[in-house]
């Protein structure tokens, strides 16, 4: 059987090497930061993580890591329930807590999961989700894996909402779900909005930060924190992987019946290993230097002003964004690699986004910023695109 097989799987690769939608995977052989060094020997400038505060290799979370690592060892070994909660993870959680405002956390290995696991144990065949379009693949997952009825709205549309909002009136509980910052375009959530559209139709509200957090807000605290709705959003998600130090380890955050709940029934949390202690450390650390500076923050904002502001007076299409993403409008997806490869050439390391991570005929170069990034490397970014898009015919 599995030679049949193997010859349908070479055809399916084949077909997407020849439409030029095959994904490469570069090797990086240093640490992760605004300047890396790949295994060919290169050192380039790193515009494309979604290491937004530049913590990723930042020393007091390093050293953070390795205190715990000596005091709490190097993995659990077992789920939260039975004998994988140390005090290292409760601190987590009620920093989490405390910074985005809500009453109770729960971890989980990454935002994929919270997401994942959070509709099932909450809403049956009884109720409705109403997801916006262009949501995060977890939430998209989480949402069918859920009985509720399902309903879709528009990027951003506040009409296309409210039609959603009435069509569902039928259905017990009904709660709105949007990502905070939308991952491939970089636009922000009207969650003002929103909220307001929610408590006229008696719906709830859950915002994925994870590209937000740390990003949005007058101290990175994200969406909510930027509409003024800090702690009346009943459940917000996020994760510790971008500007939270770039690692791993998810969380769902707010009402504390919501957060006992997925304790007692959500599977991601009940059926995977509980974070390292170490990398919850460095979490907590995190969450301290973000409290008592915004210094990150601040530099974060002026370099995604500077960047936007020096690519769009050199004539390059850029979506409109109010976060540290800049989408480069290509629409071409062979293009876009082309492009990408060009700009790596020129020591700037970006990826060619196409379907089916985007709609077709929206590739783009995504670029993200990040406090990590020097003057002098934004400088040398706007010129090498600046270069190559002279050379390829893009502006």
């Amino acid at each position: 059987m599995y030679e049949k097989f193997k010859n349908h799987l070479e055809n399916e690769l084949n077909d997407i090497k020849q439409s030029g939608l095959y994904k490469e995977e570069r090797i990086i052989t240093s640490p992760q930061g605004a300047e890396i060094t790949l295994n060919t020997g290169q050192t380039v400038l790193n515009f494309c993580a979604n290491n937004y505060l530049g913590l990723s290799n930042n020393d007091l979370l390093k050293e953070a890591a390795k205190q715990t690592l000596d005091s709490h060892g190097y993995g659990m070994s077992s789920v939260r329930f039975i004998c994988g909660t140390t005090d290292i993870h409760k601190k987590l959680e009620a920093s989490v807590s405390e910074f985005f405002g809500t009453e109770d956390t729960i971890l989980y290995a990454a935002c994929f999961d919270a997401n994942g696991g959070l509709f099932g144990p909450l809403f049956t065949d009884e109720d409705a989700i109403i997801s916006d379009s262009l949501n995060h693949a977890s939430i998209i997952d989480g949402v069918l894996l859920c009985k509720a009825k399902r309903y879709r709205y528009n990027n951003a549309d506040m009409k296309d909402l409210e039609d959603k909002l009435k069509e569902s009136r039928a259905q017990r509980f009904r709660v709105i779900v949007t990502d905070g910052v939308f991952s491939m375009d970089g636009n922000v959530a009207p969650l003002d909005e929103i909220y307001k559209l929610a408590a006229e139709y008696n719906a709830m509200v859950v915002v994925d930060e994870s590209h937000s957090a740390g990003v949005v807000g007058e101290t990175g605290r994200g969406v909510t924190e930027l509409f003024n709705l800090r702690g009346e959003i009943e459940v917000i998600t996020g994760t510790l992987g971008k500007a939270f130090g770039g690692a791993v380890g998810g969380f769902t955050t707010g009402k504390k019946e919501i957060i006992s709940l997925l304790r007692q029934r959500s599977r991601p949390y009940l059926f995977s290993n509980s974070l390292p202690p170490m990398v919850a450390a460095a979490g907590i650390k995190m969450f301290e230097i973000m409290s008592s500076s915004r210094e990150l923050q601040d530099k974060l904002h002026k370099n995604t002003e500077y960047f936007l502001t020096k690519m769009l007076d050199a004539g390059f299409d850029i979506k409109p964004t109010k976060s540290a993403i800049c989408a480069v409008m290509l629409y071409d997806a062979p293009l876009s690699q082309k492009f990408a490869a060009r700009l790596l050439e020129l020591g700037i390391y970006v990826i060619g986004f196409f379907f089916p991570v985007v709609p077709k005929d929206q590739a783009r170069i995504r670029v993200q910023l990040s406090a990590g990034h020097s003057r002098e490397h934004l400088d040398r970014a706007i010129e090498a695109f600046i270069k190559a898009g002279r050379e390829l015919g893009v502006i």
